[in-house]
């Protein structure tokens, strides 16, 4: 089985062409593969199918081998993927994913994808779809209490479930010590993927993030996203604004026809071959 490692801004996974290969487990294929000692290492894996009503349809799992419904980083790689392979000459493209159809607009450089944007739809807010166990029409800065810890946090799903938490300093305490904690807190039936972020201007956030499934990511395309709409709510940024991340840096536009865009690079790592065993 042939794959190719990808990442977008250290966001990595390894992706496999299902158009010609079979996978018959894809969880307990994310579990072997990204094991960063004895597998290819990576957050997880991304199949690139076949899809009835878009051009591609995206299948992501996460390290632990739990399927996840979208993935910013993963997505513009995968734009990056169907081109530069010649699946595709179109420069924008729609993909379906566990949460919708999504278009990307391809930055083609030398014949290669060098950025993309994509559009990441509209927010959910409603505590009931994007679940969290509280009452009301949104969660904006609503206190937790994470076992001996009280925080306020922003509720908000770009496909799948983010908490944003505001934080004067982002440290190892906080997402390694805390972050798994609010992945499998009681408020949180799906479980959640967890921003901590630090507002260094209405433009410009410094962000660390606690995945499901996969711990801490040197990303989260999604979890920018979610940033970039909870700072809005929260009076703290503008509507366009950097995205700091541990791998690079992303730009986050919530536009006025309230559909959330992300832009940032993709970057090929190298391909090899899967033994069958």
């Amino acid at each position: 089985m042939r794959f190719t490692k990808m990442h977008g801004i250290g966001n990595d996974y390894i992706y496999i062409n299902c158009l010609e290969e079979a996978v018959a487990d894809p969880g307990a294929l994310s579990v072997r593969l990204s094991d960063r000692r004895f597998g290819v290492g990576g957050d997880g894996i991304i199949l690139i199918c076949r899809s009835s009503v878009a051009d591609f349809r995206m299948r992501m799992f996460n390290a632990d081998g739990s399927e996840s419904e979208m993935c910013g980083n993963g997505i513009r790689c995968f734009a990056k993927y169907v081109f530069d392979k010649g699946l595709t000459r179109k420069e924008t493209i729609t993909v379906e994913t566990g949460a919708g159809v999504k278009t990307i607009a391809m930055e083609v450089v030398g014949g290669k994808v060098r950025r993309a944007r994509v559009d990441m739809g509209e927010p959910i807010l409603s505590p009931a779809q994007i679940p969290v166990n509280l009452p009301g029409e949104a969660i904006v800065n609503a206190p937790i209490l994470v076992e001996d810890r009280r925080f306020f946090f922003t509720a908000v799903s770009m496909g799948n479930p983010h908490c944003v938490v505001f934080v004067d300093e982002i440290d190892d305490e906080l997402v390694l010590g805390y972050g798994p904690r609010f992945e499998r807190h009681a408020l949180f039936p799906a479980r959640v993927n967890t921003e901590f972020a630090r507002v260094i201007s209405p433009r410009e956030v410094e962000m660390r993030v606690w995945e499901r499934g996969s711990g801490e990511t040197w990303a989260c395309g999604t979890g920018a996203s979610a940033v970039g709409v909870a700072g809005v709510l929260t009076g703290r940024t503008e509507r366009r604004i950097t995205v700091h991340l541990r791998g690079g840096d992303l730009e986050i536009e919530w536009a006025a026809g309230n559909h959330v865009f992300m832009t940032g690079p993709a970057e090929t790592v190298f391909e090899g071959t899967l033994d069958s065993e």
